[in-house]
């Protein structure tokens, strides 16, 4: 057992002599020594290192955490305003679609030219892997979607402007006046619907209104337009007229005796185009008139609202609802 016996030297006793004896430690002793200190003062401080990495944080690390919870309540906030914005949109989006664009006859943009593109390829790859990669990514993508939804509503706008511009013209061009005078009219015989076929005697389809009146009697455009075709036959409409009329709206005017236009003229509301007559498969002197919308056949019925008294217009309903015989 070893024995300090001087702050300078070190003694051992040895149990043979009976005597302490001075140790002599080598210079490899001493390294020895340094090197068992140094590891075990290292395995130390790494046990201290790790137990403060795991359990303690830095100041450092307290700031960053700080912020990072900082940042994610301001996601937070930021996707309610989005949220706001997303229904205001909305709400934009659907006075566009059912006020603006029914008050000037436009269709409605469709989802699809609404949702162009959103979605397809991964372009938000670069977010991932991170901490609150889903909540970054949500965010991105809605205001993506917004700014693409406001381009879009942007460009309908535009529109909206100029059919506003183009109200006036639009409403001289809509057909909105009987296509025969009052005066020359004997009556209305058949509406738009499901009527008896006056040859082939069977239930068919009957796709516009005929109005009764003496050969000869003139025959008005119902709005403002350019003819588009003038058109001599002895079969099915007979000498018609069909007349263009801008924003989807045409007008058929058939069975005429003669004409009082040309293909490419431009003609007014109230202006004569032509003569009542019985052409084609017609079994009496009458004018069979439609109206086509976006190339779909609609009731004439809803477009006489600029000639007639209410009285007038209800009595045209109720003759036009009866299923009688038509005479083409």
């Amino acid at each position: 057992m070893a024995k300090n016996t001087s702050k300078r030297h070190k003694y051992r006793y040895n149990p043979i002599t009976l005597n302490y004896e001075r140790i002599n430690l080598k210079f490899k002793d001493y390294l020895k020594r340094v090197m068992i200190y140094l590891l075990v003062s290292v395995f130390f401080a790494g046990i201290t290192m790790v137990i403060a990495y795991n359990f303690f944080d830095s100041p450092k690390e307290v700031q960053l955490k700080r912020e990072i919870k900082q940042l994610n309540n301001q996601y937070e906030l930021l996707n309610q305003e989005l949220a706001q914005v997303e229904e205001v949109l909305s709400d934009v989006r659907h006075r566009d679609d059912n006020i603006y664009r029914v008050i000037f006859e436009a269709d409605p943009i469709s989802d699809n030219v609404r949702k162009a593109g959103i979605g397809g390829v991964n372009r938000y790859k670069k977010l991932d892997g991170y901490q609150f990669t889903d909540l970054v990514k949500n965010t991105r993508m809605r205001l993506d979607n917004i700014s693409k939804q406001l381009v879009v509503q942007s460009k309908s706008f535009d529109d909206v402007i100029k059919l506003a511009r183009n109200k006036e013209q639009l409403l001289a061009s809509i057909p909105a006046i009987q296509p025969i005078a009052n005066k020359d009219l004997k009556t209305m015989t058949s509406g738009f619907g499901y009527r008896i076929h006056p040859i082939y005697k069977t239930a068919k389809m009957h796709t516009g209104m005929d109005f009764a009146a003496p050969t000869g009697s003139p025959v008005y455009a119902t709005g403002e337009g350019t003819i588009r075709t003038v058109e001599s036959s002895h079969r099915g409409y007979g000498n018609n007229i069909i007349i263009d009329h801008g924003y989807g709206y045409q007008t058929l005017y058939a069975h005429l005796s003669s004409f009082a236009s040309r293909p490419g003229q431009q003609v007014k509301r109230g202006d004569i185009i032509g003569y009542v007559g019985s052409t084609g498969q017609s079994t009496a002197p009458h004018l069979h008139y439609e109206v086509h919308k976006d190339r779909q056949r609609i009731d004439p019925i809803n477009f006489f609202f600029n000639d007639l008294t209410p009285m007038e217009y209800e009595k045209m309903i109720e003759l036009s609802a009866n299923a009688n015989q038509s005479f083409d």
